[in-house]
Parts: structure tokens; sequence; C-alpha cells
């Protein structure tokens, strides 16, 4: 098993933001639907690097919406690639990803960095190590399918998602309803194809 991609690793939504500012970030990646006004908790922090994308928590296609693109996940690769560029391995590190909620972009976009820095550690261990760092996660369709094929894993992550989602219905029941009102019924197929 590789390295984790750094020694601290949060994943967490705009609500839990103020209470990380004191825990010694030096990254942040946010990840903002396109109209979120921006976000002025960061003022509080420890300087940082900060890079923020915007596009929405969608798996298809909606009227006025920003679907995930593949630019989008080389943009959260190229961070990764920044982040791994720039390490000192004595000095302190701490990356943090969020989105609204710290459920689905945040975690689709921290299991691609860890994918990223551990090229051949199994779908299925990074999804584990995922859980541990954020058990409610349940990431983007759309932004790992993106990953797994930016990073030629052919089809790795995709097949560990499936069977992620999977377990995730088993711990969190309310997941179907949540995913369902939300428009993510295809995620919900392939955790019952898994």
């Amino acid at each position: 098993m590789g390295t984790l991609l750094s020694p601290k690793l949060t994943v967490c939504g705009i609500e839990e933001l103020p209470d990380q500012s004191a825990r010694n970030v030096t990254h942040v990646l946010s990840l903002l639907d396109p109209e979120y006004p921006e976000l002025d908790v960061f003022g509080s922090y420890a300087r940082h690097h900060r890079t923020t994308l915007r596009f929405h928590d969608i798996i298809a296609t909606a009227p006025g919406r920003v679907m995930p693109q593949p630019e989008h996940v080389e943009a959260i690769l190229r961070f990764g690639s920044e982040f791994q560029a720039q390490q000192d391995p004595e000095a302190p590190r701490h990356l943090l990803v969020h989105c609204h909620m710290g459920v689905s972009r945040s975690t689709a976009a921290m299991l691609s960095l860890m994918a990223q820095a551990n090229p051949d550690e199994p779908g299925e261990s990074l999804f584990s190590r995922l859980v541990a760092i954020r058990p409610q996660a349940w990431p983007n369709s759309q932004m790992i399918g993106f990953a797994d094929e930016q990073l030629g894993r052919k089809g790795d992550l995709k097949t560990a998602l499936a069977r992620h989602y999977g377990r995730q219905i088993k711990r969190q029941p309310d997941f179907v309803e949540w995913m369902t009102s939300l428009g993510r019924q295809a995620e919900l197929n392939m955790a019952i194809q898994a």
C-alpha cells in the first residue's frame, strides 16, 4: 500500500469549514455550485493554497446546470500533481477538500487524488480508505468515471464505486430515498448491479 497522499486528509461540507480553521490546513480544494457566493470563511485560516472549481453535483444534464466535465477532473488531478510536487516531507501538510455537503463532489475528488497518488492500489482499498475519512461518502459517478479514464484505471474505480454504493445502501438505507430525490437513480442501479 502506498502513501495515503498526505498525513492529514479532510473532507467536509461548507457548514463544517469554520471548525477546520484551527487544524493547520495547508491546501484547500473547493468544489462549489457556479452561482454560489465566494466563501469568506477562509480568511480565518492560516496561510494556505486554495483552488476553486465550480460545477453542480449532478449526473445527468439539466437546464441551467453545469455538469461535471472531464476538464473539471483534469483540474482536480492537476491540483493533486502540484500538491505532490510541492511537498517537503518534513513540512506539515493538511489537505482539505470540500463541497456543499461533503458527500458527493468532494469525496469523488478526494478518491481521485488518492488514486492518483497510489496508482497501484486497487479501487476497493481506496474506497475503504475514503470511508475512513468520510463515512457518508457517496462520490459523484460522473467524476469517478472521468478519473478512472484519465488515470488509466481500466474500470477499476468504476467497479469499486458500484460496490461502494451497495455497501453504503446497506449501512445507511436512507441513501436510497435521498439519491432518488436527487435524480441519482443511475447510481442506485449501479449498486444493484454490482
